[in-house]
C-alpha cells in the first residue's frame, strides 16, 4: 500500500495534476486529492486504498455508489465526519449520472426496460430494499423521484398517503414505482403485489395513475405491466 511520505513530491496527487492533468490521476490518488486528509493512523493514500478495497467486489469506485456510513466507519481511524464525507461524494457520483441519464432520454419512461435502465446501477448492489416513486409528466417525462421506504418492502412502511401527497406536490400526471430485490431475483413478492394493490387504488382514486412498477434484480428486472399485473 503506498504512503503518502513515499511518495516524490512532485508525483503527489495535487502535483501530478496541476502537471498533468486531472485525467493522469489513477482511481487512489483521485480519491485521495478529494478527501484532502487522512484519519488517525491512515495518511490520505492509505485511506483512499482503504475504501477502494472496502468491498472487493464492487469493483473500487463502485463500492462510492453504494457504500453506507456505517461500512466505512468499519475501517479503522475513520469517524462520523469522514465517513459522511465519504457518503456525499458517493452521492454526488449518482445525481451526475441520473442527470446525464434524464438527458439522453429518448422515449420517456414509457418502455419499461428504459425507466429499469435508469435505476439499474443506483440499486443493484444495495444490500437492503429501497422503494423509490418515479413522478411522471403528460409524455411520461420524469418530474422528479421519491424514496419512500429502505428496507423491505411491506405495506406497514409505506405511506400511502405522504406519496400521494407528493406526487399532487410534484403536479404529476402518473406514477412509477422502482425497488430493488438485493437477491438479485426480481421476480415479486407477495409484500410487493400487496403494495402495489393499494397504491394502485390509492393514486387511481386521486386521478394520478401508477403506470407500473418496476422491481429491480441483478442486471435483469420485473416490470408488473409487461407481466399483465397492472
Amino acid at each position: 500500500m503506498r504512503k503518502l511520505r513515499d511518495i516524490l513530491p512532485e508525483e503527489r496527487p495535487a502535483e501530478k495534476a496541476r502537471r498533468l492533468g486531472i485525467a493522469s490521476l489513477d482511481d487512489q490518488e483521485l480519491l485521495a486529492l478529494l478527501l484532502r486528509s487522512g484519519c488517525s493512523g491512515q495518511d490520505v493514500t492509505e485511506l483512499s486504498a482503504l475504501v477502494l478495497d472496502l468491498e472487493p467486489r464492487r469493483e473500487g469506485l463502485l463500492g462510492l455508489l453504494h457504500n453506507s456510513m456505517q461500512d466505512y466507519m468499519r475501517i479503522r481511524g475513520v469517524g462520523e465526519a469522514k465517513a459522511l464525507q465519504l457518503v456525499a461524494i458517493g452521492e454526488l457520483s449518482k445525481r451526475i449520472w441520473r442527470r446525464e441519464a434524464a438527458k439522453n432520454l429518448t422515449t420517456a419512461f414509457a418502455d419499461p426496460s428504459i425507466c429499469a435502465r435508469y435505476y439499474m446501477e443506483a440499486l443493484r448492489h444495495l444490500e437492503q430494499e429501497e422503494l423509490h416513486a418515479a413522478f411522471l409528466d403528460t409524455k411520461l417525462r420524469l418530474i422528479c423521484d421519491r424514496l419512500l421506504s429502505r428496507g423491505s418492502v411491506d405495506s406497514s412502511v409505506v405511506s400511502v398517503r405522504e406519496l400521494m401527497i407528493a406526487a399532487l406536490r410534484a403536479r404529476a400526471v402518473r406514477m412509477i414505482l422502482i425497488h430493488n430485490h438485493p437477491s438479485g431475483d426480481p421476480r415479486p413478492s407477495k409484500d410487493d403485489q400487496k403494495v402495489t394493490a393499494e397504491i394502485q387504488e390509492a393514486a387511481r382514486l386521486i386521478g394520478i395513475p401508477l403506470e407500473d412498477h418496476i422491481v429491480i434484480g441483478d442486471n435483469a428486472y420485473y416490470s408488473f405491466k409487461e407481466w399483465g399485473l397492472l
